[in-house]
């Protein structure tokens, strides 16, 4: 069925609707409160589309859609395949799914403060998204100098007969030992989440009261604890800019846009007070207003925010729109959620500031991705120079075979585009056919699965039996690195000539180290050997 004939049989119910190309990629994800009337107005004359909607609807081969029983539905699973699939057209935050966040294991008898990268509904309370795990470590050793609170990595305390030193300088209250109590110790984790949600006030009041019970029944060990505690937490409230006298919780949001993507501000204010900022960059706003832009971060950012508040400041929205978000936020919240957008007054200052804070971030972005490109080009154009190479390189492969004392042998293989590591390309195999410390055979084996399987996807891809997006090794680099000498790269030569590949250029790093302009390039070797060495390739069921 032609898209046209599709248009048909299209219900005017809610849901999500996915626009692919010929290949079968998803290139748009888009919800609507009338599948029939929204995806119609994509089919207009080609002067009343934008023009990225001219872009993606030359390039629209094939439809799909979900019926959903609401538009609150279909806005949830939008951001949902929005995450999955990373469609072209599509607002999406970048790197969204290795933001840190601040970890309370409140399931635990006496509950951890840690960094995690990962999400997972067991009972903890997450603070976050944050853009730089250095925020977060800053964040964690103040809490661990306000609060006593456990850094042991087990779930459950382990027993021991003597004390670690953290209890003996006062920063563990000892559970191992059986020196905390466990109902003393999870009244302290629930400050540390009042804490964190921006209401020291409440903290404070509650640590002062077990101050003064303490030093009533003469305990004043414990009084002189909590009076430190209560010390620091006010040193952290007195540093705090007061913006609002209504001691309000929201968030802030404004934006600046680039020639690369736009960057989003998000002020967040918790109790009347400015607590933090953060920035997130997005991609996929080339041809978007900035409402259209706003919303669409507005629904990604919220989808995997853990907490929302009473009140959203955007500067700008589309308001057709705003009605069904504010109604997801609220079932998400467990609350009432206003999104407004300020036309004066204080509100509008501070939706001013956010995005003044965004421009200024986009300006530092971009003249450090200017700089990483342009050292990128130079570092690639004196490699192909010094390698004799007749082209430069536009996507290299490095492969690496780690052992421990000839047992549990694997590979790596570490991707660079445009001079630039692609970590969502890294690849680990688990060497198979070789029993020892064999490099020159485990190269072989590693190098001829990965170019038999690329052979094998281009070829089901050129038949219509595999989209790319499905494909994970159908990309063949312009040049191949391999850790080692010359046994290294003869095992790697002759796997490549045997999948076909024989005529792509291959070096060892030995070799590479020593043709290379030492003054020029060494650098660049030492970066590549420290991704094969300390990089982190992820699992792949297909390799």
């Amino acid at each position: 069925m032609s898209l046209e004939d599709k248009l048909n049989y299209l219900p005017p119910k809610p849901g999500v609707y996915l626009f692919k190309d010929e290949t079968g990629d998803i290139i748009y994800v888009g919800k609507a409160i009338s599948l029939k009337s929204r995806v119609r107005s994509y089919f207009q004359a080609a002067g009343a589309l934008s023009p990225k909607v001219r872009a993606m609807m030359a390039r629209a081969a094939d439809l799909d859609y979900i019926v959903t029983d609401s538009e609150v539905e279909a806005l949830i699973l939008e951001s949902n395949l929005i995450k999955a699939h990373r469609p072209r057209y599509n607002v999406f935050l970048k790197d969204d799914k290795s933001y840190p966040y601040i970890k309370i294991t409140l399931g635990e008898t006496f509950p951890r403060v840690m960094m995690t990268r990962r999400v997972v509904k067991d009972g903890s309370r997450y603070f976050g998204p944050y853009t730089r795990a250095g925020a977060v470590h800053e964040t964690l050793r103040l809490l661990r100098k306000i609060f006593p609170v456990r850094t042991c990595k087990q779930k459950e305390p382990p027993v021991r007969s003597r004390p670690c030193l953290n209890q003996h300088i006062g920063r563990c209250p000892g559970p191992c030992c059986g020196l905390a109590d466990a109902e003393t110790y999870r009244r302290m984790a629930q400050e540390i989440c009042l804490f964190m949600e921006g209401r020291q006030d409440k903290v404070i009041k509650s640590l002062r009261t077990r101050m003064e019970e303490a030093a009533e029944r003469l305990e004043f060990e414990r009084a002189a604890e909590l009076r430190d505690q209560l010390l620091a937490v006010e040193e952290v409230m007195a540093k705090q800019k007061i913006i609002s006298a209504g001691l309000e919780d929201r968030d802030v949001i404004a934006m600046a846009r680039g020639r690369g993507g736009s960057c989003v501000m998000v002020f967040f204010v918790r109790g009347g007070k400015l607590l933090g900022r953060e920035h997130l960059m997005l991609e996929g706003t080339d041809g978007m207003s900035r409402p259209e832009v706003l919303t669409g971060f507005v629904k990604q950012y919220y989808h995997q925010a853990e907490f929302v508040p009473r009140e959203i400041l955007l500067e700008a929205s589309v308001p057709e729109e705003i009605a069904v978000i504010e109604q997801w936020l609220r079932e998400k919240r467990g609350g009432p959620v206003k999104v407004a957008v300020p036309r004066r007054g204080e509100k509008k200052q501070l939706v001013e500031m956010a995005g003044k804070n965004a421009l200024l971030v986009l300006q530092e972005e971009e003249v450090s991705r200017a700089a990483r490109l342009d050292r990128g080009a130079r570092d690639l154009e004196v490699l192909a120079a010094e390698l004799g190479l007749p082209e430069i390189p536009a996507r290299l492969e490095c492969f690496d075979i780690s052992n421990i004392q000839g047992a549990e042998a694997v590979a790596s293989m570490v991707v660079f585009e445009a001079g630039r590591p692609r970590p969502d390309q890294y690849r680990r195999f688990k060497i198979r056919t070789v029993t020892g410390p064999d490099d020159f055979a485990s190269m072989r084996e590693v190098i001829g699965r990965r170019f038999r399987r690329g052979r094998e996807e281009r070829e089901l891809i050129a038949t219509g039996r595999l989209s790319t997006w499905e494909a994970g090794f159908h990309q063949l680099p312009d040049l191949v690195l391999v850790d080692g000498g010359k046994g290294q790269l003869a095992a790697a030569c002759e796997a490549m000539a045997r999948e076909g590949c024989g005529h792509i250029p291959v070096f060892g790093l030995a070799v590479v180290y020593l043709a290379l302009s030492y003054i020029n390039c060494i650098t660049l070797v030492k970066r590549l050997k420290e991704s094969l060495t300390l990089g982190s390739p992820r699992d792949n069921s297909k390799g």
